[in-house]
């Protein structure tokens, strides 16, 4: 009897514990934003209190991390820091046990544009992308020093350039140092999205472009250049950047299939994808092109537009009138031709189901 006892106490303990733990509160709309040139604020929804605590390591467990506040309970905290080195924070429930890891989305650079990280986004069952490893970005052609420095530090491995040759040439990235790599095409292939009455090579308005045409075309133009990218990934020797001009259309579509390997739903995808809209900074994406250039060259030609309309000063809306984003096009055009993402992915890119177990379980953590 007194077995019997012990025995039903210790099932009536486990299904509460069990029961306690379907109720607990979980962390939700974490999130870390630059508030001032030295401080982040760190802020989080949770009904329990939370641990918070930060390391340079994006990958640190609680025990290797710094504890800089316990038991807090207001959903927010400040911590003064530098843009000499990224940090990470781990938000931990006091009660559930429940870790959270979050860090600053993009990575404060002075004279850098869309320069972000993809990590922290809901991926396939139930992981999240990891922090610190994947990075998308505009150009790097006008770095400070300290940008430069700040870029190496986050222990980037490869650089795949998504530009035409022409961009390449006009604006060459000042990250020396990292391996890099491109696949060359005209830029001419980007500008045959333009309507029938705006061909002419003198620039002119980003309006001018088609977006929708322009996008249906990436699934083609940019099979060699993701191609390239998840050899990269699957390689698995260490960080990665890949980026365009802007870092949000070639690229948006390139990270678009990143995050669909990954198991990210589509509508996270597509605020990913609206957030260049916050954080591009077109003056220090292309140099200054001078007239004699403008000239010869057409790819000069209709960046010295973009440059010369007041509209290049600020980034343009990345959807159109009904709210849709440009870079929906894209996505119907890969299922319109292919069936799917993962059918396109497989046939075009060679991403076989084998390929994207791997990705996943390289790329998203607990």
């Amino acid at each position: 009897m007194a077995k019997s006892r012990v025995l039903f106490g210790a099932v009536v303990f486990a299904a509460t514990s069990i029961a306690a733990a379907a109720f607990a509160a979980n962390i939700t709309d974490a999130n870390v934003a630059r508030t001032s040139a030295d401080t982040l604020t760190i802020t989080w929804t949770d009904a329990d209190a939370v641990d918070v605590f930060v390391s340079s390591d994006p990958a640190a467990a609680p025990k290797a991390a710094k504890l800089i506040s316990k038991l807090d309970a207001d959903g927010r905290h400040q911590m003064t820091t530098d843009t000499v080195s990224r940090q990470y924070f781990l938000l931990r429930d006091a009660k559930s046990g429940q870790i959270v890891r979050v860090a600053e989305r993009a990575v404060p650079l002075s004279q850098g544009s869309n320069f972000r990280d993809i990590g922290g986004y809901p991926g396939a069952d139930g992981k999240q992308v990891r922090w610190g490893v994947l990075y998308r970005s505009g150009g790097t052609p006008l770095l400070s020093d300290s940008d430069v420095s700040m870029v190496k530090s986050l222990g980037i491995k490869d650089m795949v350039d998504l530009r035409s040759s022409e961009e390449r040439v006009l604006a060459p990235t000042r990250l020396d140092g990292i391996r890099y790599a491109a696949v060359g095409y005209s830029i001419r292939q980007i500008m045959a999205a333009r309507p029938a009455a705006n061909t002419a090579t003198t620039g002119g308005a980003i309006s001018q472009i088609d977006m929708g045409a322009a996008y249906r075309g990436f699934p083609t133009l940019l099979t060699p250049q993701i191609k390239l990218l998840f050899a990269h990934m699957l390689g698995n020797e260490g960080p990665i950047a890949y980026n365009c001009a802007a870092g949000q259309d070639r690229t948006g579509f390139t990270t678009a299939m990143v995050l669909s390997v990954l198991g990210v739903p589509r509508d996270v995808i597509y605020k990913d994808y609206l957030l260049s809209v916050t954080y591009r900074h077109p003056e220090f994406e292309m140099p200054k092109i001078d007239d004699a250039t403008a000239a010869t060259n057409p790819a000069a030609a209709m960046f010295a537009g973009y440059q010369r309309d007041p509209a290049y000063a600020r980034p343009q809306p990345l959807q159109d009138a009904s709210g849709t984003p440009y870079l929906a096009a894209a996505m119907d055009e890969v299922e319109k031709h292919w069936g799917s993402i993962d059918n396109f992915l497989e046939k075009e890119i060679g991403l076989t189901p084998k390929n994207r177990e791997r990705l996943r379980a390289m790329y998203l953590t607990n």
